[in-house]
């Protein structure tokens, strides 16, 4: 499905900061059958991911990646994903999330006539940015084989991610049907778009986060050619009741991201 414009905190745009772009834009593209284009920019090479259009021209846009700095990369930051929300004001968010507790780690700044971006660390330090839409809505396409269908927080303080989130970016929230564990949806315009889960001892000493999920479609396969392709199955395919089946993966530079092929009822 393409999309034409997100409304005020909807996940829009996924962008990876990675120690080995070109090895991981040659990962992607396999696994998913993303195509690339790059564009140059001050600090190197943007490349934007993409899904051929109907007419097989060219792409639609779906999400981006670049080198991380060489002196981020010696300090440890670790290749990751990072997932930015629709937003009417940069700068009006970038008021609410100080005023919530948050920090504003880089912007806000205008990217030409693209749009706006900010990004920001919550309350945990977990990471996300936000964008104002120009000339570029975000991600041109849903609901198809290696497109963003849902994000989702690891929190070890959810309570405090309820009061933060919603005040930030105008979500609501609701309980999860989850039996195992106490699970928490984020709705926009009163549709589930995200989720969240408390983190426990299990998880050690990983961070807050945020995680992405891709639709595919099939879970098994797509999480076996990850690993032919160099990445680590992290979570081996798993059946979510009424959900889906999904596998969380480790891309050859340490990129962690998830999979998963959705329930027909979702899907209908």
């Amino acid at each position: 499905m393409r999309v034409d414009q997100y409304v005020q905190g909807q996940a829009c745009w996924v962008e990876l900061a990675s120690h080995d772009a070109v090895a991981g834009k040659q990962f992607y593209a396999e696994l998913f059958g993303w195509k690339s284009q790059d564009m140059p920019i001050p600090d190197g090479i943007y490349t934007m991911f993409g899904l051929a259009t109907d007419s097989g021209e060219g792409q639609d846009d779906i999400g981006a990646a670049y080198q991380m700095p060489a002196q981020m990369a010696e300090q440890g930051v670790p290749t990751s994903w990072l997932v930015y929300f629709a937003v009417d004001s940069v700068d009006e968010t970038v008021k609410n999330v100080e005023s919530e507790g948050g920090s504003l780690s880089m912007g806000p700044c205008d990217v030409g006539t693209a749009g706006k971006m900010a990004m920001f660390t919550d309350t945990e330090g977990a990471k996300f940015a936000v964008w104002q839409a120009g000339d570029h809505v975000g991600s041109r396409r849903q609901g198809e084989h290696g497109t963003l269908c849902w994000v989702e927080l690891a929190s070890r303080d959810p309570e405090s991610a309820k009061a933060f989130y919603p005040n930030v970016l105008q979500w609501q929230s609701q309980r999860g049907d989850m039996p195992e564990f106490e699970y928490t949806e984020w709705l926009v315009a009163g549709k589930p778009m995200g989720g969240m889960l408390q983190m426990t001892e299990e998880w050690g000493d990983l961070p807050p986060h945020w995680m992405l999920y891709f639709c595919v479609d099939d879970c098994d396969e797509a999480a076996a050619k990850a690993s032919h392709l160099g990445g680590k199955v992290c979570v081996p395919p798993t059946d979510i009741e009424k959900v889906g089946r999904f596998s969380v993966i480790n891309d050859p530079q340490g990129g962690f991201f998830s999979v998963i092929t959705l329930s027909q009822d979702l899907l209908s």
